[in-house]
Order: C-alpha cells, then sequence, then structure tokens
C-alpha cells in the first residue's frame, strides 16, 4: 500500500497515455483551484485528449479553457438520494465508455473514488489517505499512483502535488479564468455610466452562505467608510442570488454612500474584478476568482479556516487576517477589528503604488 505513494510514469509510459479525465466537480471555488495546473499539463500531453468531470452548474468555470478538449457533465442532485446515486451510476457508465488512459482525482471523496475505480484506466492518480478507520472505506486502494496531501500550502500550488508522478511542478501559474467580451463590456458599460472608468474603486462582496465564515456587515462598514473617508476611494459592493438585502443593510450601516453593484453573472464579476484596485471579502470562492484576475486580495478568516490553504499568501497581492489564537466559533467578529483590515489595506495600497512607481 505504502509502495504506491511518490511512485513516477516512465517517459515510455507518459507517451502512450492519449485520454485524460480530471475529476473535480464541485463546488465553485475548488473547481477554479484547479486550473493553474491545466496549462502545464496540456503542454506535457499536447496530443492527448484532455477532459474534465463537472457538475452542471459549475462548468462556467472552465468554458472556454484553451487547455480542455471537453466538459464531462454530471447533473447535480440532492445528496443521499435516489436520483444522487442513480446519477453517480450514469457518469460511471458514461466515463468508462470514453475508455480513458488517465485519471486525475482531485476531489477524492467516495463518489469520485468509485468513478475512477469502475472506469477502467490504467493509471489512476488520486491523494493518499494517511489515517484510515476503514482500509476498504478508505479507498487507496483503487489509486496506483499517490501523493500525499500538503495542507499548508495554497490550495491552488498544492494541487500540482498530484501531478508529481507525471514530472509536473509548481512554477508560478495562476488560476485560469476566461472573462468572455459580452462580459467585459457591460462592466465597462456600467463604469462608464457611474463615472468610474479612469477612477480606482475597491470592491467589497461581504455575503457568504457559510454563517462561520460571516465577519459582521457593520464591521465591513466601517472600513468601507475608512476606504472612502481617509483613502478617498470609491467603494462597490458585489452580492450573488439572495443577497442584495443583506447587501443593502451593509450599505445602511456605513456614513458614506457605496455604489451597490447591479445583478452580475460570474463571468461579469470576474470581468469587474479585472478593474478592480484592490477586493475585500470573506474566506470563500470570489476570493479565488480575484486571485484568477489577478487583483490583489484581503481576506477575512474565521476560526475554522486555515488561510495557508486557501489564499494565494505566497504572492504579495494576496493579504489575509486571522487570529490563531481565537477560538470561539460563536463570535464571528473573529477578533478582527476594522482598524486591524484598514491597517492591511493601507499597507497593501503602498505597495502596490510603490510598485508602480
Amino acid at each position: 500500500m505504502g509502495s504506491k505513494v511518490g511512485r513516477k510514469l516512465s517517459a515510455k509510459q507518459l507517451a502512450g497515455i492519449k485520454r485524460i479525465l480530471v475529476i473535480q466537480y464541485k463546488p465553485f471555488g475548488d473547481v477554479l483551484l484547479n486550473t493553474a495546473y491545466l496549462s502545464p499539463l496540456r503542454k506535457t500531453f499536447p496530443e492527448a485528449t484532455i477532459d474534465y468531470l463537472v457538475q452542471r452548474p459549475f462548468k462556467t468555470i472552465l468554458e472556454d479553457n484553451p487547455d480542455l478538449d471537453n466538459l464531462i457533465l454530471m447533473e447535480k442532485k440532492k445528496g443521499k438520494t435516489l436520483a444522487y446515486y442513480w446519477e453517480r451510476v450514469k457518469t460511471i457508465f458514461r466515463v468508462r465508455k470514453l475508455k480513458y488512459d488517465m485519471i486525475i482525482d482531485q476531489i477524492r471523496g467516495p463518489g469520485s473514488s468509485q468513478i475512477t475505480l469502475f472506469s477502467g484506466a490504467k493509471y489512476k492518480l488520486g491523494w493518499n489517505r494517511k489515517t484510515l478507520r476503514n482500509w476498504f472505506k478508505g479507498y487507496n486502494w483503487v489509486y496506483n499512483y499517490r501523493e500525499d496531501r500538503d495542507h499548508k500550502v495554497y490550495a491552488g500550488k498544492a494541487k500540482f502535488k498530484l501531478l508529481a508522478p507525471l514530472g509536473i511542478e509548481y512554477n508560478g501559474e495562476n488560476l485560469f479564468y476566461h472573462v468572455k467580451p459580452g462580459s467585459i463590456e457591460f462592466v465597462n458599460n456600467w463604469l462608464t455610466e457611474i463615472d468610474l472608468t479612469d477612477k480606482k474603486f475597491v470592491v467589497f462582496s461581504p455575503v457568504t452562505p457559510v454563517y462561520r465564515k460571516q465577519w459582521p456587515f457593520e464591521r465591513f462598514a466601517k472600513v468601507a467608510d475608512m476606504i472612502k473617508e481617509i483613502a478617498g476611494l470609491e467603494v462597490i459592493l458585489v452580492w450573488g442570488p439572495g443577497e442584495k438585502e443583506k447587501v443593502e443593510y451593509m450599505a445602511s450601516q456605513m456614513k458614506t454612500d457605496p455604489v451597490i453593484a447591479p445583478n452580475t453573472t460570474f463571468n461579469q464579476a470576474g470581468a469587474l474584478l479585472k478593474r478592480t484596485f484592490i477586493y475585500i471579502g470573506n474566506d470563500g470562492g470570489i476570493i479565488h476568482l480575484a486571485v484568477a484576475m489577478n487583483t490583489p486580495t484581503i481576506a477575512i478568516f474565521g476560526p475554522k479556516t486555515d488561510p495557508l490553504k486557501w489564499t494565494s499568501w505566497h504572492l504579495p497581492i494576496h493579504k489575509y487576517l486571522r487570529d490563531f489564537d481565537f477560538r470561539d466559533p460563536k463570535d464571528n467578529t473573529f477578533n478582527i477589528s476594522p482598524e486591524q483590515v484598514f491597517d492591511q489595506f493601507q499597507e497593501l495600497k503602498q505597495f502596490l503604488e510603490n510598485r508602480k512607481s
């Protein structure tokens, strides 16, 4: 079992790989985190067919990716229902029919392990599970090439480790997300309407569906006021489905008036972030989108998530705040004050201005 960890494929084995499937079918942020290594994978296998298995709601992350040939779509079904398990069975049959030579299973859960197991692929790459309560349910035996996962490295960089058997290593690649021309035009027209075309602005995405990650809106409001009053920059609040009322509540807590963005798609949000000076938000998927757009970020973390894994902290334009001594899961202030966030903003702003000069 242990001998399968750290194995490498020979040049002859690599030359025989003609069909590849990457598996990470959910959610938005995790799918996006897999995009950095797709270009090096394509360079290693320039003539191979490289497909990606993804649930339908998250396919927007991968559409128009130049390094992929096909998206294999799964329907998103409610967990532990007959429809959920039937969708998995259908996916297994579909993947097996496509006769892949290699599976790269980044999600490494029970469902993806089963899809990998029955794929018929000769080479099966997956994460090594070190602590097994049950050897069979641990699914290590499914994969003939395994790697140990590093949880203290940014996930977009750490995912390269699974490609070590192929001789692929991280070399500074960024996440990739294609912003469509229509989205760029939409954002440009809107910025023209509100007279922000030639001005710097800061974007906030203050809402998260995960309660334990939600920093108080009142504190976001104080940071936004300081950015407007002290730094003299405009503030834009973005929101997703079902979030507009919460964003409006944050705006009501401000002494100054922010700009509330119109209803935008994920792709349009990417276009807006490409124009953004600095992005500030909770730990979540929009942070990864900002990283893909090469937009400087400040992420606010609670006690349940490790920023070393979920922020691109190895790059100087991406910052985070987390009190590692804070443990109270019921206190959503996270022991982080608006003044601390603003100080981090000022430092990042100074860095960006010095770098430009």
